[in-house]
């Protein structure tokens, strides 16, 4: 998991009554987000997200194999507008890439499986990267910036772009829409925006079956889908 500010020390008056107005507040907000039931996708989300729900069912029996643990969208969400910075350490947000189908990717030096990944994930760009498709893989370090470039260049990875957000904020976005529960974590989305699927660990994204179910999503009536 990501590094984290500790918590504030909690507070030892006893006030009953305002604690209790805080949990009946705070059980109330989680009822109406997530549902008695627990943590659900939004039943509704955004509209013009919807034509990524009906492509993630299309693409589906593709996901199989190197990508059988691939969780295809099955409501409607457009992703946080991410926001982090390129390799010069000017702002990057991810609606730069519309119009683009994107895998972000996040990532640390932390991470084993994450370091593991990266070799696969430059591979998918060198297979696919170009105007229609990009690999933003965002490093969440929050320490030694200078460590996640030694990585990635003893590692002779040059394909893929340099994104990094040395808050880890983007971690915490993806967290509160539900699409980050652990490291490495990797998100397909369409050139809206929007979720067509989420990955929660690491996948083998240089395979012919990542490479196919990629290759529906940009362009899934040539895929004859």
């Amino acid at each position: 998991m990501p590094e984290l500010p500790p918590p504030r020390p909690a507070v030892t008056r006893r006030i009953p009554i305002a604690i209790g107005a805080v949990v009946i507040g705070a059980l109330i907000g989680f009822a109406g987000v997530y549902g008695i039931g627990g943590l659900k996708r939004n039943a509704t989300g955004d509209a013009a997200c919807r034509g990524a729900v009906e492509l993630a069912h299309k693409i589906a029996p593709l996901a199989h194999g190197e990508v059988a643990a691939l969780s295809m969208a099955t409501s409607p969400l457009r992703l946080p507008d991410l926001a982090f910075e390129d390799a010069d350490g000017k702002p990057k947000k991810l609606s730069d890439w519309r119009g683009r189908t994107v895998l972000v990717n996040l990532w640390a030096t932390w991470c084993v499986p994450c370091r593991k990944e990266m070799p696969a994930l430059e591979g998918l760009q060198t297979r696919l990267g170009g105007p229609n498709f990009e690999v933003v893989a965002i490093n969440i370090d929050t320490r030694d910036p200078q460590k996640p470039k030694n990585f990635l260049k003893e590692a002779q990875l040059t394909r893929l772009g340099y994104f990094s957000d040395e808050k880890a904020k983007v971690f915490q976005d993806l967290k509160a829409v539900g699409r980050a529960l652990g490291m490495p974590t990797s998100v397909l989305i369409d050139g809206q925006g929007c979720e067509i699927a989420t990955i929660a660990g690491p996948a083998d994204w240089d395979s012919d079956d990542a490479v196919k179910l990629i290759t529906a999503a940009m362009n899934p009536v040539a895929a004859g889908l």
